[in-house]
């Protein structure tokens, strides 16, 4: 893939591949019905490395959760939740801007590993 604006092919694929890879390695909250829940940060991690871009953030208060901070990427000046699919109603953003610090206190070593790892050998 390339860290230039991707098409709507490179991503799709990256999605496809993506949603592959999702599991209880990448998250400790992913259940087989909600596969993108809880793996906002980790996710949003591993688009920025393979497709560039930008990492932002929005508040979202969760019932059970509180507030917590929801992540995703802005690539070419656009806005991509590959994880959007967890919540049951749309998101209202603030896209506030963010950086991978911010989006690996969301996740740790070993699931970005996991997920970095299966994400780079399917798109290989």
């Amino acid at each position: 893939m390339t860290h230039g604006a991707p098409d709507d092919e490179q991503l799709a694929r990256f999605r496809r591949v993506l949603e592959a890879s999702w599991s209880l390695q990448s998250s400790s909250r992913w259940t087989a019905d909600n596969p993108a829940l809880g793996q906002c940060g980790v996710t949003a991690l591993v688009a920025n490395d393979v497709l560039g871009g930008e990492i932002a953030k929005t508040r979202l208060t969760l019932p059970g959760l509180g507030e917590i901070w929801h992540f995703y990427n802005v690539i070419g000046g656009v806005r991509i939740d590959f994880t959007e699919s967890q919540f049951d109603a749309p998101i209202s953003y603030d896209d506030v801007a963010s950086d991978r610090d911010d989006a690996f206190g969301d996740t740790n070593a070993d699931q970005y590993g996991y997920l970095k790892g299966a994400v780079d050998a399917a798109l290989r």
